[in-house]
């Protein structure tokens, strides 16, 4: 079963994403970051009590994603 959001994946997880669905400014912002549709992301760690994400994107960069943020990025079905 794969997971539907960014915020949805386990440690060492991985997925495409699909989309974001946020607003235009945040869109832009999380695409700037390297967060943007057909990149490939991995989950390294999960902080306590639904603290961020520490991901890393296909091209390397290493980024902290706030939980709530990461539910809003959806990843492609059936992606690795």
């Amino acid at each position: 079963m794969n997971p539907d959001t960014l915020g949805a994946l386990p440690p060492g997880g991985r997925g495409v994403i699909a989309s974001l669905e946020l607003p235009s400014q945040e869109r832009a912002w999380v695409d700037a970051l390297g967060l943007s549709p057909g990149r490939s992301v991995t989950v390294l760690r999960r902080g306590a009590f639904r603290g961020p994400l520490h991901v890393r994107v296909d091209s390397g960069a290493e980024l902290a994603v706030d939980a709530e943020l990461a539910s809003h990025v959806r990843l492609a079905a059936g992606a690795p």
